[in-house]
This record gives C-alpha cells, sequence and structure tokens, in this order.
C-alpha cells in the first residue's frame, strides 16, 4: 500500500507553507541547492527532480498564496520517512532575502507538529551551522553516535567544513 502524506496550507500574515507539490519552484530549489547551499552544491537538476517527487513530505515556504500569478517561493524542506517509525529532514533553507522574519522557525515548527510525522521513533538531520534553531524544537546530537553508520557514494561531492 502507497501512504500519500496529507495536504497542508498556513498562513503567517503574507506567507503561506504549503504541503501541495504543485506549488514547488523546482528551478529555485535546484538553484539554491546547486548554487547557494553548502551541503547540495553542485547538485544536478534531474536528482533535485527525483528527490522532489520520490519524498513523501516536501514543504514550500511562499510570499503569496501558492498557485497565484504574484506568489513567490521564499523557502524549502523535505521529510524523507516511511511515515510510521523514521524521518530524515534535509535540504532545509530560507531564502537570504527572508531569512531574519522567523520563516526559518515556523516552517520547523510545522514540519515537526505535522499530523504524518507524529509518533515516530526518530527524527534526525544534519546540519553544520544551525544546532541552536534545531535544538530548540527538541533535537539534540545524536545520543549513541557509535551506533550510526553513513555509505557515502564513490562521486559524491562532500563540502568541507
Amino acid at each position: 500500500m502507497n501512504r500519500s502524506a496529507s495536504s497542508a496550507l498556513l498562513q503567517n500574515g503574507p506567507f503561506y507553507i504549503s504541503t501541495d507539490k504543485r506549488w514547488i519552484d523546482e528551478d529555485m530549489v535546484f538553484f539554491y541547492l546547486s548554487k547557494q547551499s553548502y551541503w547540495a552544491r553542485g547538485i544536478a537538476r534531474e536528482t533535485v527532480h527525483k528527490s522532489v517527487i520520490h519524498t513523501p513530505l516536501c514543504f514550500g515556504v511562499y510570499l503569496g498564496v501558492p498557485g497565484n500569478a504574484e506568489s513567490r517561493q521564499v523557502g524549502f524542506a523535505r521529510v524523507i520517512s516511511d511515515l510510521a517509525t523514521f524521518a530524515y529532514l534535509a535540504d532545509v533553507f530560507i531564502l537570504d532575502t527572508y531569512q531574519g522574519e522567523g520563516l526559518g522557525k515556523w516552517l520547523i515548527d510545522t514540519i515537526i507538529r505535522h499530523p504524518d510525522l507524529q509518533g515516530l521513533r526518530r527524527f534526525i538531520l544534519a546540519t553544520r551551522d544551525a544546532h541552536s534553531l534545531y535544538g530548540g524544537f527538541g533535537f539534540a546530537p545524536l545520543a549513541a553516535p557509535e551506533k550510526m553508520m553513513e555509505r557515502l557514494s564513490a562521486n559524491l561531492s562532500i563540502p568541507s567544513t
């Protein structure tokens, strides 16, 4: 059985968060990830497309009602999950122009409160520079990092820290 995540639309002043993938501006997400992020610099356009269509929950942050001609996407995050026991928060960003307006906090709060993500045993993420942001939402360093492992692709570009 293929369970699809429920969609949501929330408003905070002129800003909206939607989980409806129809409104995701993949060109903007690709540009940010490939040119501005430290974690996915150089990522291929097709990889971004596949990550959006195969991730159960993608969150877009918009200035204006998503889908309207005047609307503009200003942030993004995705949650890779089985929607039952485990989730991985990835590709979280707010465009620089809109940082400092509380949108990142609102986005993370919206994600952790999403009904499809309640009751998970583990919700993880990786960050180089936003520990205090995520810590405010209950994320903490791994309790037992010696139990975690990773497998990196030979062609994966790993940014220096």
